[in-house]
This record gives C-alpha cells, structure tokens and sequence, in this order.
C-alpha cells in the first residue's frame, strides 16, 4: 500500500502543479499594465510628443474590464493612438472594441489590421508554436492567406476608425497633424497572412514632415529591413504577444513569426542597409480566444514618449 501511495504521489502533485499554473496564467491574462519607454527621433528643439501604441486587444463579447482599462488609459491624454491590429477574437465584438477605444476616436491615430481582425479564431494546439520554432518553421516568412475560414466583420472597425478620422495604413501612407507637429505615416498590411505590398508604399520617409513613422501588424524581418533599409527611424509593431507563455527569468519561447525572442516586446533595434531604427513591439492586451493564458508575460498598452535626438 506505500508502495502504490508512493507511486501515484508523483503524477498527483505534478498534475496539482500544472493545474494552478493555468488558473494563475488565466489570472494573468486580466492582469493589466501600462510600459512607457521614450525614444529619441524627434528634431531637435521640438517638444516630446506622447503615443498610445495599442495592439492585440483580441476582444471577445462580455470582456468589461478589458474594456474599462482600456477606456481608462485615456487619462494619460496622449497627443495621438497608433493601433497596430487584431483586435478582434469574436465576430460580435465590434461594439465593444468601439465602446472600449471610444474616448481615443477623438484624438488623431492611426490603424493597420492583423489577421483576426480578417479571419475569426480556430481552435489550434498551442505546442505547434513550440513544435514550428524547433523545426525552423518560423523562418518562412508567414502563412497563406486562409481559406475556408468564417470572417470577422473587420469593414465595420474600418469604418468607424475612418469616420472618426483615423489614418488607414493598409498599404498606405497617411498623416498626423497634430498642434505641435507634422508626422508622416507608413504602413503595411499584414504580412503573418502575407498581405504586406511594400512596393506600393516605396520611397522612405516623407522629407517635408517633422517625422516619419512605419507601422505594421507582424514584425517580419523582410518588412523590418524594408523599413530600416529606407531610414524610417521608429517602426511600431505587435503580433507576438510578447511570447504570451514566457519562462521566469528566461523569457520568451516563441515570436510566432521571424523576430528573435530577445526583441519580442518593448524597444529595441534594427539594423539594414547602413541604417538604424527603433523598434517598439507592443506585447499587446489580449489573447486568441482559445487561449486565453498568459504566463510572466502581463497584457499590457505602452505610452511612447518621443523625445528629440541628442
């Protein structure tokens, strides 16, 4: 009888274990936080700007605090709001991604979507991340555009964002003119799904603006070089969720696209064509529906104060 006790002890305390690690990662994923970092790009003797990157808000119907934290970032009364996608996990959530972004359709912005504002969410085995990275899978530079896979109504977020006068950086470029200053604006459309049209938006910062920025969706390195190669001085970037199930004083495992998991989220750096750029990716503030974890690795929103160059 010890002998049987002893020999099921083991699988009881690990199984104990994981349970209370999915109930704190459930936890987690409603555990908020706001990053600010500042960034030198601005000329010199202009004063700092503030921009609210949001991203990844992957709203499902009946998530209120997600939507009263995100309404109550508005207190940090930023001069303009880049959203760089998917903030959809719920063809009937677009309401609530208005009602919860209400108070920022009255500041200047700008938006580019990811592939679940397009596509609703599938019910996927979360180790195929780790099973891609470990296969070099993530090296091939995004998926196929899905097929047979139900829509999210994304023409509504677009609509509302455009009627508020948000700048659409679908392939694109676009304008932020704000008291202060003159920001010109470069997007892409997603390339996880492979809809980036660099070609189309070509030729580097505009010269005649205060400064120039480049948003997309996925950090893909082909779109990162393409933008480094060109001098765009800030790239804003979400997609990776900051790894979402991290390891403690590790990190992150996986990117879910090319980018090294040393840049998965916060400010860093790219290099391509002699040229040197900021890159912020946003961990962003939610997670697919089917998985709705996140493990040392909180939601969150981030306050970029952009600062002049020394």
């Amino acid at each position: 009888m010890v002998v049987m006790r002893a020999r099921y002890r083991i699988p009881l305390s690990l199984g104990a274990a994981g349970a209370a690690a999915v109930a704190y990662a459930s936890l987690e994923a409603r555990s908020f936080r706001l990053r600010q970092a500042a960034v030198p790009v601005l000329p010199r003797g202009m004063r700092p700007l503030r921009i609210l990157h949001l991203s990844d808000i992957h709203m499902v119907s009946g998530q209120r605090g997600k939507q009263q934290w995100l309404r109550s970032l508005a207190r940090l009364r930023p001069d303009a709001v880049i959203n760089t996608g998917d903030n959809l996990s719920d063809p009937d959530a677009v309401p609530e991604v208005l009602h919860a972004l209400e108070p920022f359709l009255e500041l200047p912005g700008a938006y580019v979507f990811g592939s679940n504002d397009y596509y609703a969410p599938r019910l996927r085995n979360p180790a195929r991340y780790l099973l891609e990275r470990a296969s070099g899978r993530h090296g091939l530079n995004g998926n196929r555009p899905a097929t047979g896979v139900p829509r999210n109504p994304w023409w509504l977020l677009r609509d509302a964002f455009d009627a508020a006068g948000w700048s659409n950086l679908t392939n694109a470029r676009g304008r932020l003119k704000l008291p202060s200053a003159d920001i010109a604006l470069t997007g892409l459309d997603d390339p996880h799904i492979k809809r980036d049209r660099y070609a189309e938006v070509a030729g580097g910062p505009d010269m005649d603006a205060d400064l120039s920025l480049a948003v997309v969706h996925a950090p893909y390195l082909r779109v990162l070089d393409a933008f480094t190669a060109d001098g765009y001085p800030l790239i804003l970037a979400g997609h990776t969720h900051g790894g979402q199930l991290c390891v403690p004083f590790y990190g992150a495992l996986v990117t879910n696209c090319d980018l090294d998991t040393d840049r998965v989220k916060g400010l860093s750096t790219h290099r391509a064509g002699g040229h040197r750029a900021y890159l912020h990716v946003s961990a962003g503030c939610g997670a697919n529906r089917y998985t709705p974890f996140r493990f040392a690795c909180p939601p969150e929103a981030t306050l970029l104060t952009l600062t002049p160059r020394p």
